[in-house]
């Protein structure tokens, strides 16, 4: 497939983690999650060495045999591109990294890892096992900083980082960084959201495609989180969590850490109450956010609710040239009264108006989600 390229060099790199995946597994520590930078920093042939010493000769020949051509026929197969710091596209902003990934294998529009600039993306991680209270948020602060024109970045698991890319979906670009393939849904009942996000956004890893996941993985996969982000914002998280470790990386790059308050009663919000009491950024909705990375004021964002059928968008266009009653809207539609007061009723439902009590309904701040950009 036509896209992104890394150089033939770079490329052997997603083949050699994914062959050496088991051997890393068993020498990092997972607890502390820093053994894994120390690793993915060496060269190639120290890798090997350092990770399988009696396999890594066995492992760089099989690498040999296999060849540019067969990685790239894998690379197709699989719908997948690759980059590579050779390009002119790769995110520069990884390089910050110590341990910067060599070459990112990828999934679906390769222009959203483009828009990807500290400056314009966001990372919204948090607790698997979320809460109601804590995927709303997610969801909803998504959704805001998508229609804002940020690109949202996350894990693609459960609780938060999926509420977070669904949010992000109805409204902008998001994207995906994960512990496995790129091309592998993890986890499996995410199936259908990794397919949205592949259709509508892209999903990236340093792994080979085919590659299921390791524990090293994902606190590998955060340092990408946090090295693309200008923010990275914690919505739920216990106190030893993955989470913070994605924030530690953000802290250590001298990027924005923000969190979400939360009761204090739950364990789910001592990772982020642990990180206000330290100074991060208080995150109640999407302009803490923007003013936090922009300046107060900087972004004079609308903030975009649900996305839209066209029937709606419509009814909500004829709202606002309406003087706020159902009459006034079904003449501004054309219609009868029954489905002016249906479309009232669904805008409601979704955000967009508020009735009141005599009958008559206002337009809330909520715009319509705008296009993704080209």
């Amino acid at each position: 497939m036509t896209g992104p390229s890394a150089c033939p060099l770079c490329l052997r790199r997603p083949w050699l983690l994914a062959e050496l995946a088991p051997f890393i597994e068993n020498l990092v520590s997972l607890e502390r999650g820093r053994r894994v930078a120390e690793l993915l920093a060496l060269s190639e042939a120290d890798l090997a060495e350092a990770a399988a010493p009696r396999a890594g000769e066995r492992i760089l020949a099989a690498l040999d045999d296999l060849g540019e051509a067969g990685m790239r026929a894998r690379l197709m197969n699989a719908g997948c591109w690759a980059l590579c710091p050779h390009d002119a596209s790769f995110p520069a902003a990884l390089g910050e990294l110590g341990d910067p990934p060599i070459t990112l294998v990828g999934k679906g529009d390769p222009a959203v890892l483009r828009r990807a600039v500290p400056e314009a993306s966001v990372t919204i991680v948090g607790a698997r096992r979320a809460s109601a209270y804590g995927r709303l948020v997610a969801a909803d602060l998504a959704r805001s900083l998508a229609g804002a024109g940020m690109v949202v970045i996350s894990g693609l698991a459960y609780g938060i980082d999926g509420a977070a890319h669904r949010g992000a979906l109805e409204s902008g670009a998001t994207l995906a960084v994960l512990g496995c393939g790129a091309d592998v849904a993890y986890p499996a009942a995410h199936r259908g959201l990794h397919r949205r996000v592949v259709e509508e956004g892209a999903v990236v890893s340093e792994i080979a495609p085919g590659q299921g996941p390791w524990r090293w993985m994902f606190p590998a996969r955060n340092r990408i989180m946090a090295g693309l982000a200008g923010m990275t914002v914690v919505a739920e998280a216990r106190e030893r969590s993955g989470s913070l470790i994605t924030a530690t990386f953000a802290q250590e790059l001298g990027r924005d850490v923000g969190a979400v308050p939360g009761p204090v009663t739950s364990p789910s919000s001592d990772g982020p109450n642990g990180l206000l009491a330290a100074g991060a950024c208080v995150v109640r909705d999407a302009r803490d956010v923007l003013d936090a990375m922009l300046g107060a004021g900087a972004a004079a964002v609308a903030i975009a609710g649900p996305a839209l059928e066209p029937w709606l968008a419509e009814a909500l266009g004829c709202f606002e040239r309406s003087d706020g009653s159902c009459d006034a809207l079904a003449r501004e539609m054309g219609v009868p009264l029954g489905p002016a007061a249906v479309a009232l009723s669904r805008l409601e439902l979704l955000g967009y108006v508020e009735g009141s009590a005599v009958g008559t309904y206002t337009r809330t701040p909520l715009k319509p989600p705008a296009p993704l950009p080209s």
